[in-house]
């Protein structure tokens, strides 16, 4: 590593390809497996953090040509529309359009849904905002574990902010944790979101974050049931057609059969890669859900605060810091004994250091989840259709390995 001072970041520039900030730590439900430590904080990001930010991250040049702001944890719509509406001006002020450098933002939110109104689908519309919606399939199994801090169902507000949606005809995907009783009722929750009108679907299956343990994975039948879950959801889907997107097979797809010298990146092991903002201005990188914890190794993961430091000095404690050197060496352990490393890129660290104790560890149950079973299902179903394959079919899946959407091996998880 070269010498390094403020103005001058270290040789091998950070690639930023998404920031996840937090408006508000606050959220106005509380779901029983919130990995979330300080949900009941009201406390409001600043315009001038939010300006300082983005006058850091544009100048340094350090930005992807597309990146997704990703507005997030607790609940995004507890802060007001007119909170948006100065966040967005502020940061198009500051978006480089000319020059050598162009960005293109992009700007996303994941929800409960419930403060949803005709007034937030305007907000959505002026700005073509990605909207993620979090829903656990069908009334029963939504309300086991969404409910509102008096104890009651989420489900029917939740549901009237899809429908409001619907109604303004404006896209948006949702996002269902699998527990134990879903991944037993795969024609189920499909029979939910057609009836819904929800074409594009995200699963995450219930894990052990933070102070939540989930009982799923004790014993060793999870892989088996969340696979049987995932091969009948997929090819029903696919039967029916209503379905346009599953997340966990198409963004799998354009990995397993990128091109020859493509890479599968994986922006959770690279310093900045990911840029993780909390309402105070405090900076994280890797895995967003460690920011806010701490541990007796590696303190707070904190790389400083965006208010006091420059973008370069963050980077710069990135780079020295215990737990990316341990990151690193995970990586490493996973490229040399992981059958899947080509299509993971090396793993979650969050999962790591939650499952198995340690960064410099390997498989997690949630890679297991996520990486191993959607390709195990797609190269099963590329043998049984191979013989039929177009000639220019491999070519065809190949090409979309170039989709943005699919760059990074590991999207966080929403709650």
């Amino acid at each position: 590593m070269q010498s390094y001072t403020s103005s001058q970041a270290p040789v091998g520039r950070p690639e930023v390809e998404m920031v996840i900030i937090q408006p508000t730590p606050f959220c106005n439900i509380n779901c029983s497996y919130c990995y979330l430590p300080d949900r009941s904080n009201k406390h409001v990001l600043s315009q001038a953090t939010v300006t300082r930010l983005f006058t850091e991250l544009f100048a340094s040049g350090w930005t992807n040509p597309e990146i997704t702001i990703l507005w997030h944890a607790g609940e995004p719509l507890a802060v007001p529309i007119s909170f948006y509406r100065e966040a967005f001006a502020i940061i198009e002020r500051l978006r480089p359009k000319d020059g050598p450098r162009p960005v293109v933002v992009k700007h996303s939110f994941q929800t409960n849904g419930m403060l949803i109104t005709d007034a937030w689908c305007d907000l959505f519309k002026e700005w073509n905002v990605g909207i993620g919606i979090s829903i656990d399939g069908p009334r029963e199994l939504h309300d086991f574990h969404r409910k509102t801090r008096s104890g009651a169902g989420t489900f029917d507000k939740t549901i009237a902010g899809i429908r409001c949606l619907r109604e303004a005809g404006y896209p948006f995907h949702v996002l269902s944790v699998l527990s134990r009783a879903s991944l037993e009722m795969p024609e189920e929750m499909l029979a939910f979101y057609i009836s819904e009108g929800i074409d594009h679907v995200c699963f995450n299956v219930e894990e052990s974050e933070g102070d939540y343990v989930s009982d799923l994975f004790q014993g060793g039948e999870l892989r088996q049931h969340f696979e049987t879950f995932l091969r009948t959801f997929w090819h029903l889907a696919r039967a029916d057609g209503r379905i346009k997107f599953v997340r966990e097979i198409d963004h799998a797809l354009p990995r397993v059969f990128r091109p020859e010298g493509v890479r599968a990146r994986n922006i959770q092991v690279e310093p900045l890669g990911m840029i993780n903002v909390d309402s105070h201005g405090n900076v994280s990188s890797f895995s967003p859900e460690l920011l806010g914890y701490k541990n007796a190794d590696y303190g707070d993961f904190l790389l400083g605060n965006i208010n006091t430091s420059s973008l370069a000095e963050i980077y710069k404690t990135a780079v020295d810091s215990a737990f990316l050197r341990d990151i690193q060496k995970g990586v490493e352990a996973c490229r040399t004994h992981c059958d899947y490393f080509s299509v993971c890129g090396g793993g979650a660290p969050v999962n790591k250091f939650f499952e198995n104790g340690r960064f410099d560890s390997t498989t997690t149950s949630f890679c297991t989840l996520t990486q191993m079973v959607p390709t195990d299902l797609i190269l099963e179903a590329f043998d049984k259709f191979e013989q039929n394959l177009p000639d220019d079919g491999l070519a065809t899946i190949a090409q979309s390995a170039t989709q943005p959407a699919a760059s990074s091996a590991h999207p966080p998880r929403m709650p």
